[in-house]
């Protein structure tokens, strides 16, 4: 079964500051590659309705890749539409 993915590209690469100030290290994810986890809009847990897709993780040798979805819902059509027109690229 071919999954189609919305979007695709890196989660967190190697070694570098996130935005947040956090250092994310080689390995640390080892053990979700091949995993579906939630796509949470801003990382904001507290909404339900934050919940915009999936993602699967594939860790590779410089970080961490994600194939994403994004839900048939509200949040999701409109970050959708959001990633196609060009408004938003991480």
């Amino acid at each position: 079964m071919a999954f189609v993915y919305d979007f695709s590209g890196y989660v967190t690469r190697n070694d570098l500051k996130c935005s947040d100030g956090r250092v994310i290290r080689a390995g640390a994810f080892a053990d979700q590659d091949g995993v579906k986890v939630p796509l949470v809009w801003n990382h904001d847990h507290k909404d339900m309705s934050n919940v915009i897709g999936h993602v699967m993780l594939k860790n590779r040798d410089d970080g961490v890749y994600g194939y994403g979805s994004f839900n048939d819902t509200p949040n999701g059509r409109s970050a959708r539409q959001l990633v196609i027109h060009g408004d938003i690229e991480a």
